[in-house]
Formats: structure tokens, C-alpha cells, sequence
């Protein structure tokens, strides 16, 4: 049985990684931990290490679904298995929270997000799409890679000001995954 341990988060600079095939199974762990706590909740795996290949930040990006009328159950069971309110300078809010955390499996130690959003809301679809874009499309997937390296090469490192300055891209990216 592989252990899974959920700790601190780690605040870091956004760096770029090649892919780890150890985030699958280590997403696959904290998804199981997260739906074993409340089955309600349904949990994606979503973000570039979600998709087999894909370089990025390293980081674990979870969609974690809950029903209307159930955001607080969702924050609750995060909570008690030691998932934590962001303390960067710009959360989310309460009313469509991040949690994170540490996640140390496998003999590593993973950062995590966890999105906590409305089950097939207009965003959790975006996610999905983004997702599903990136993994069916190796053109699309290196373009995203480029594109993050070129934040970066640009000398942001600031993980709240990284992730502002994919936002065009992704928008982009969206509006071209939303025409048939």
C-alpha cells in the first residue's frame, strides 16, 4: 500500500519541469483520499500534469466538484485532511476557494491545488476542455510549453504573477476549444 501524507503547503518559484510520471499516481492517491472523506465530492485531475508529456510547474491541479448546496461540505472535508487556505497575496475567494497543500508520496513531496468548484459549472467545463485540448493535441500542448517558458524566461517567477500571465493564452486557447 503507498502511503500518502498531507502537509504544509510550500510556497516557491514558478521554475519549469519536465514531466514526472509519478503525478498521475500521486494525483490518483489524492483524488481516492478526497472522495474516501466525502463521496459527494467528485475530483478531476486537471492542469498541464494532467496530460502525459506535458512540461510545466510541477504542480498537482485538482477540480474538486461538489453539488449546489454542498460548498461547504467540500471545503470542510479538504480541510480535515489538512488541505489549507491560500496565504499568497491574491486567494480565491471563499465563495470559489483553493486549497493547498503538500502532498508526500511516493518518495517525493508534491504541491497541490485544489480547486473547489460547482460540478459542471462554465468553468469546470473550461478546465475539462483545456485538459482533454492539451492532451489530445501535441501542437497545442508544446505551444503551451513555449508559452510558459517564455513567462519565465521574462523573469516572472512569482507564482501568483505566472499564473496572471498565462491568462491571455488560455483565453485564447478556450475561445479556439469553444468553436465547432
Amino acid at each position: 500500500m503507498t502511503v500518502l501524507a498531507i502537509g504544509n503547503y510550500e510556497q516557491s518559484p514558478a521554475v519549469f519541469r519536465d514531466y514526472d510520471p509519478r503525478v498521475a499516481e500521486a494525483a490518483s492517491l489524492l483524488i481516492s483520499a478526497i472522495q474516501e472523506r466525502e463521496p459527494r465530492l467528485i475530483v478531476d485531475h486537471i492542469g498541464s500534469t494532467a496530460v502525459p508529456g506535458c512540461r510545466g510547474k510541477g504542480v498537482i491541479d485538482l477540480a474538486v466538484t461538489y453539488v449546489e448546496g454542498d460548498l461547504e461540505t467540500a471545503r470542510a472535508a479538504l480541510d480535515a485532511l489538512g488541505f489549507q487556505r491560500q496565504s499568497n497575496r491574491d486567494p480565491f475567494p471563499e465563495t470559489r476557494p483553493m486549497r493547498v497543500a503538500s502532498a508526500t508520496t511516493l518518495g517525493d513531496v508534491f504541491q497541490v491545488h485544489a480547486h473547489v468548484i460547482l460540478r459542471n459549472c462554465p468553468e469546470h467545463g473550461e478546465l475539462i476542455a483545456f485538459r482533454n485540448s492539451l492532451r489530445g493535441d501535441p501542437e497545442f500542448r508544446r505551444a503551451y510549453e513555449q508559452e510558459k517558458e517564455r513567462i519565465l524566461a521574462n523573469g516572472i517567477i512569482d507564482s501568483v504573477d505566472y499564473s496572471n500571465a498565462k491568462g491571455a493564452f488560455i483565453a485564447a486557447a478556450l475561445l479556439r476549444i469553444a468553436k465547432p
